[in-house]
């Protein structure tokens, strides 16, 4: 994963909604639909979540006739994990 790819992540999981419906996909593949159900915004706005999710590669989208199922991109979040695990972290205590 290179800086701009992080970058794009941790922009989209900044904002309070794109980051409840992460949440929301934690326990799993689930159809626009039910995240709508948890959330108290429209579908328009749901779709235009979805789209920066999908588009920085943190969520995947698969389209069954007329529905969508999202899923955290485990491969990505994981490359995600990675680069954030590479930081080398010292405090003023030497540690």
């Amino acid at each position: 994963m290179n800086t701009l790819e992080c970058v794009g992540i941790l922009k989209a999981l900044g904002d309070d909604t794109r980051m409840r419906i992460f949440e929301i996909l934690r326990n799993g593949r689930l159809c626009g639909c039910k995240i709508l159900e948890s959330l108290n915004i429209t579908q328009p706005t749901l779709s235009h979540h979805m789209k920066v999710l999908c588009e920085c590669g943190i969520v995947t989208a698969e389209k069954e006739w007329k529905w969508s199922y999202y899923s955290i991109n485990c491969k990505k979040l994981n490359e995600l994990i990675d680069y954030l695990r590479n930081t080398k972290c010292r405090n003023n205590n030497g540690g």
